[in-house]
């Protein structure tokens, strides 16, 4: 998966083109994230001893891993604050990491 928990990330396609967020939960085995305030839908609730009124709760729906791109975070790069593709680098000392094609700087997590 190209994206990972607290990556900052922007949607490409679907009814919430163009926003951005963080990533809040990883639904592997789904192909699918949670970006908070994106995709948000309402939940009805009855009534309960926690919620004693009920209605209407909005929370985040799962949209598809394939919708997403991670955003680039380095200034220098020409799609700054975009979503943009990455390619694994591998270091001298084996690590891998994530880089932006367009720039070659280092993709990090919002933590």
């Amino acid at each position: 998966m190209h994206v990972r928990m607290n990556d900052l990330v922007a949607v490409m396609a679907g009814n919430e083109t163009g926003k951005t967020g963080k990533i809040i939960k990883v639904l592997r085995e789904k192909n699918r994230i949670i970006v908070k305030g994106v995709n948000l839908v309402y939940k009805h609730t009855k009534p309960s001893q926690k919620n004693p009124q009920g209605g209407r709760i909005q929370k985040e729906a799962s949209i598809s891993v394939a919708n997403v791109l991670p955003v680039c975070q380095n200034r220098n790069c020409k799609k700054y604050n975009m979503g943009v593709r990455t390619k694994k680098k591998i270091l001298e000392s084996g690590n891998k990491l994530r880089a932006c094609v367009y720039c070659d700087s280092e993709i990090v997590s919002a933590e």
